[in-house]
């Protein structure tokens, strides 16, 4: 099976999330927060992988709802983050990305309600 831009583009997030948690716990500030992105950020892509192999129609709708309130919950957390560490320079891309995945997952629903 051909990978999808979307499931390329979660999968690339997730790992994005992965390293700037590394490199957040480092500068030993509190992670409570970044831990809350990196459940929320893989789980993005996981619930979109499990959308594809879904049961049924609703059951692939369901997973997509998932992956995009785990994208939405993901925009939040950058945003406090964003709005509390103004001096990382890897969160506005970060915020970026989650937000084009979400126009992304909302286009697919989209379309998977409308077949």
């Amino acid at each position: 099976m051909k990978e999808s831009i979307l499931h390329t583009k979660a999968l690339d997030f997730a790992a994005e999330i992965m390293i700037f948690y590394e490199e957040f716990a480092q500068l030993k500030k509190d992670t409570t927060v970044a831990k809350q992105l990196l459940r929320s950020a893989t789980s993005v892509g996981a619930n979109l992988n499990e959308a594809t192999f879904g049961n049924s129609k609703a059951d692939f709708i369901n997973k997509l709802h998932i992956s995009l309130k785990e994208a939405n919950e993901s925009v939040y957390w950058l945003t406090l983050l964003q709005r509390v560490y103004k001096d990382i320079e890897k969160l506005p891309k970060l915020l970026k990305d989650a937000n084009e995945i979400k126009a992304m997952l909302v286009a697919s629903l989209n379309t998977a309600k409308g077949n």
